[in-house]
């Protein structure tokens, strides 16, 4: 049985956008038809193999596809927080992500966010989500601004370097508030130079960004459990 990998969601990005009309506008003019069917397709897994590569368990916290019992005592919620903030430098240093703008069913895309979205898509129109490779090792081959957050419980993983790919998808579990995560990556891409968006589509909160060539969307949800689930998509 298969299911969809983050690469999949990135058209909801598309749907609508924030900034301002000369944004949105160059936005609509940097989308060409390679790009659409890329952002259009989705990119499958099977979680059967994604989670067979018990080598790299201590990613993943299971080594398997199955959602964990993910410790959600607040000692381990502090232990995680703590290490977040020193990866910003500081609790000083960490700062909420900028208020969330929802976004209508009939709004444009932002640059930023396109941008962003083809993260499937490399120079030369190459589908770098055909490319992609599943194994949790992924996760730590992420972006040094882009780490899995601390003690993150990392459900699949996968990413390219072939050709001029550089793709990273990457969905993981947290006990830690939404909010608190939104603004660890809100607060790291600033720190590293990158542009940042925050936006409300579909009950997920998206942060979006890029710096030059190089782009990241980040999806949070909280899900019944009690937990964070964070689908992170970078290309550099």
């Amino acid at each position: 049985m298969k299911r969809r990998l983050l690469v999949s969601v990135l058209p909801i990005a598309l749907l609508a956008g924030c900034g301002d009309k000369a944004e949105d506008e160059a936005a609509g003019d940097a989308m060409d038809p390679a790009s659409e069917q890329a952002l259009n397709d989705e990119l499958m897994t099977d979680p059967d193999l994604a989670g067979r590569n018990e080598a790299n368990a201590a990613l993943s916290g299971t080594g398997n596809a199955a959602i964990p019992n993910i410790d959600k005592s607040p000692r381990a919620i502090e232990a995680a927080r703590s290490r977040a903030a020193e990866l910003v430098g500081g609790h000083s240093k960490l700062t909420s992500a900028p208020a969330a703008k929802a976004l209508g069913d009939d709004a444009a895309p932002s640059a930023a966010m396109v941008a962003a979205a083809r993260a499937a898509v490399a120079p030369g129109d190459a589908n770098c989500g055909d490319r992609v490779k599943y194994t949790s090792a992924w996760a730590a081959k992420l972006p040094a601004a882009f780490p899995v957050y601390p003690r993150g419980n990392t459900q699949e993983a996968a990413g390219t370097d072939e050709g001029d790919c550089a793709l990273r998808v990457v969905s993981f579990l947290t006990p830690v508030a939404l909010d608190e995560v939104m603004a660890f990556y809100s607060t790291r891409a600033k720190s590293a130079g990158y542009s940042v968006e925050h936006v409300t589509s579909a009950g997920d909160n998206i942060l979006s960004g890029t710096k030059g060539s190089s782009a990241y969307v980040v999806y949070g949800r909280r899900l019944p459990e009690g937990v964070t689930e964070i689908d992170l998509v970078t290309t550099e």
